[in-house]
């Protein structure tokens, strides 16, 4: 009887694993899976946070067409200074045929980014061909400005295009405490700085069109 009792318990134990046997099985498979749940919520966090933005320039596709015309009209005639020297180009004393354009942005500021969606002209504007003054005070819903920079001609009396806000624009927006500026070469350029929370300009900011 003894023996018998014997075989089943050794058989039981081939089949059945002790208590102390099956503890550490159970404990590495929980911690396994513990942390492939600590991977995958570490995973969709990171994924969360590459697809949210940072701040942003929103500009409606309208108003970028209305500022690409202004910038037309206020270019025409560039390529008429062929007979002039290039100080007489830039100074535009002898023949101006551009006239930069100043105009006072209108939107609203929801975290950080700013959403445009309207202009109007600066009051008392005074235009030059390498220059522009106007005042935007009492704009309803103002955020920033925005202004154009004219065609130059080269030897060839070839168009070149001045790509980016200059350093004295973006002199002029850190002590304007305005939250947007935008410098305009027709529809396909658009260069945007942008004054964060901290107070700090971001530029170039980034730029969407919808």
């Amino acid at each position: 009887m003894a023996t018998r009792v014997m075989t089943v318990l050794r058989r039981m134990g081939e089949e059945y694993s002790t208590a102390s046997e099956v503890a550490p099985a159970v404990w590495r498979r929980g911690a396994q899976s513990a942390l492939l749940i600590v991977l995958a919520l570490g995973l969709a966090l990171f994924r969360g946070a590459a697809g949210r933005s940072g701040p942003e320039i929103v500009l409606t596709a309208a108003v970028r067409d209305s500022m690409s015309a202004v910038f037309r009209t206020s270019n025409r005639h560039w390529n008429e200074l062929g007979d002039l020297n290039t100080l007489e180009r830039m100074l535009g004393t002898v023949r101006p045929t551009q006239r930069e354009y100043l105009g006072c942005l209108q939107g609203r500021i929801h975290d950080g980014s700013v959403r445009i969606d309207g202009w109007v002209p600066a009051r008392d504007m005074k235009q030059l061909q390498l220059a522009v003054t106007g005042t935007c005070d009492g704009v309803p819903r103002l955020v920033g400005t925005w202004h154009t920079h004219p065609y130059h001609a080269d030897s060839r009396n070839l168009p070149i295009k001045e790509r980016s806000l200059s350093v004295q624009d973006l002199a002029t927006f850190r002590q304007s405490g305005q939250d947007v500026m935008l410098v305009l070469w027709d529809v396909d350029s658009v260069d945007a700085a942008l004054r964060r929370a901290d107070g700090t300009v971001g530029h170039p900011a980034a730029l969407r069109i919808e």
